[in-house]
């Protein structure tokens, strides 16, 4: 894999990633006149809920829903619109977000507290927030890209996770893909994002807290055990020599799959090559399924659970998580009182029907 780093018109880093050990020159200016990249983003503290909260209210005159002609992730091409990627081609790129979330250069001079509020901290909204694009190729999806390409990223995605980490001050890397306008996305070119938090999320304090609860009442494993206990039950959906991906036996959502490797690693960075040549292809497979349930395609989100940079390491255990808000043809679960409200969801499948539906969906790996 080569990676070439340039910058766009604003600042920004963007980097190209092209397979193999040649690449072509990546040597295409931007030409825009851009303003300065704001970030008012700060980070405010609940006391109650004992976890962190994002506010970021300069995201709010983002680019939405753009036509086809207009996408911004697409390649710059003659007597078209610059566009964030000022080649005219290229096969994976990675760009620093236009409208962060989180951003490195922020206002250090900020309040200890919220207004009138002494128990809630306020922090700046320190951290780096980067876009993914898959393919230069706009109608595509991820699962139809391919395993050469499908690898690719998935080096790419370790490659930031190790970069990301190694900022001062960052506490977890998240690498994630929303798809499909029920998700919520704003841009419909194949992409991803990953985040680079100044603290751990509220999500991975909750595992690291069970795994120690299990360690303290067993002295077993969780990640271990429910591993073990999946790859011999019945929710089982696809599986190869590295990886195995089941439908949780508690599954939240409608349609969710974990996908496992069968080694503990802490993280994308950790796998050798086989493990990730075995993951691209359990990955294709998965969203190959996902896409073919129903006559649409499946709004998904693709979330990385990886080790905090700094602590909780050595217990954690690299996952997946892939899961779907659609429960039927032209039905959405709305995430409604008691899952919005009390965090309590109550789901309108079973993980063992949803797992017999996905493996009926068998394996099509042809790229269209």
């Amino acid at each position: 894999m080569i990676r070439t780093s340039r910058r766009l018109a604003d600042g920004r880093e963007i980097l190209y990633f092209d397979a193999g050990d040649a690449a072509p020159p990546r040597t295409a200016e931007d030409p825009r006149d851009l303003p300065a990249v704001s970030t008012r983003s700060q980070l405010r503290w609940d006391p109650l809920l004992g976890e962190w909260v994002v506010l970021a209210s300069h995201r709010q005159t983002r680019t939405f829903l753009p036509p086809a002609d207009l996408c911004p992730l697409c390649p710059t091409r003659p007597g078209k619109e610059p566009t964030e990627v000022p080649e005219t081609d290229y096969e994976v790129v990675v760009f620093e977000n236009r409208f962060p979330s989180l951003a490195t250069a922020v206002e250090r001079d900020v309040p200890a507290t919220a207004p009138g509020a002494p128990l809630t901290e306020l922090r700046p909204g320190f951290g780096r927030c980067e876009v993914v694009v898959f393919t230069s190729e706009h109608d595509r999806s991820f699962a139809t890209l391919g395993a050469d390409r499908a690898r690719l990223v998935v080096d790419v995605w370790a490659e930031r996770t190790a970069e990301l980490s190694a900022i001062e001050g960052v506490e977890q890397v998240y690498v994630f893909e929303n798809s499909g306008e029920e998700i919520g996305v704003t841009l419909s070119h194949p992409h991803g994002q990953i985040y680079a938090y100044p603290f751990v999320t509220p999500r991975v304090e909750r595992v690291l807290a069970s795994v120690e609860r299990h360690r303290r009442q067993t002295g077993g494993d969780l990640f271990a055990d429910v591993l073990s206990a999946e790859r011999a039950g019945p929710r089982v959906v696809t599986a190869n020599e590295h990886w195995t991906a089941f439908v949780p036996a508690a599954a939240r959502w409608p349609y969710e799959l974990q996908v496992f490797p069968h080694r503990r690693v802490s993280d994308l960075p950790a796998l050798t090559a086989a493990e990730r040549d075995a993951l691209a292809a359990v990955y294709l497979d998965v969203l190959g399924r996902f896409a073919r349930r129903f006559d649409t395609p499946m709004p998904y989100i693709a979330s990385w659970n990886q080790a905090p940079v700094t602590r909780g390491r050595e217990d954690w255990w690299l996952h997946l998580q892939l899961f779907s808000l659609r429960r039927a043809p032209g039905k959405l679960k709305y995430l409604a009182g008691s899952e919005s409200g009390m965090g309590a969801f109550i789901s309108d499948t079973t993980p063992e029907d949803v797992a017999e539906q996905l493996r009926d969906m068998g394996v099509r790996t042809t790229v269209e």
